[in-house]
């Protein structure tokens, strides 16, 4: 019998579970495989409720299955928009928390970025990696590429 401060012990989900997180996740790994390329894909993990009335919390975990951060939104399981931005924050977290970097980082001024959409939020469907450059004497701050498309930077006009 466990007791009751016992955490409860994660599990890999399983392909399929939750569709929309996989797609999402799928993204984030190939920006992991360009500007990380030495490490695994990321996965999810699935943490059972203390409470049988609530759900699994679902966390992004590195290959190794260690996480940081907060669960997935339940609500943004069927939101293809809000699960993107959900998995990308959640995977740059694991990713900057666990191996003590800043993650994805600008090739062009060497500053981390954050996942934001055209129009500042996640909220517009395609989710952004943003460069806030500006904020330096580096240059001015600017989109790079779509989430999932670090390899193929958006060009400025």
């Amino acid at each position: 019998m466990a007791a009751p401060f016992d955490s409860p012990e994660p599990r890999r989900v399983a392909p399929g579970e939750y569709p929309l997180w996989d797609r999402a996740l799928a993204l984030l790994n190939r920006d992991l495989a360009v500007t990380l390329p030495a490490r695994e894909p990321l996965r999810l993990l699935a943490l059972p409720p203390r409470d049988a009335s609530e759900p699994e919390s679902v966390h992004v975990a590195l290959a190794d299955d260690e996480w940081h951060g907060d669960c997935l939104d339940p609500d943004s399981a069927d939101d293809p928009a809000a699960a993107l931005g959900e998995v990308a924050d959640a995977a740059q977290e694991t990713v900057m928390d666990r191996l003590w970097q800043a993650w994805p980082v600008c090739p062009e001024h060497g500053l981390g970025m954050h996942a934001r959409g055209a129009d500042g939020q996640l909220t517009d469907g395609q989710p952004y990696w943003w460069c806030p450059g500006g904020a330096s004497r580096r240059g001015p701050a600017h989109v790079r590429a779509a989430v999932g498309a670090l390899d193929s930077p958006v060009t400025r006009t």
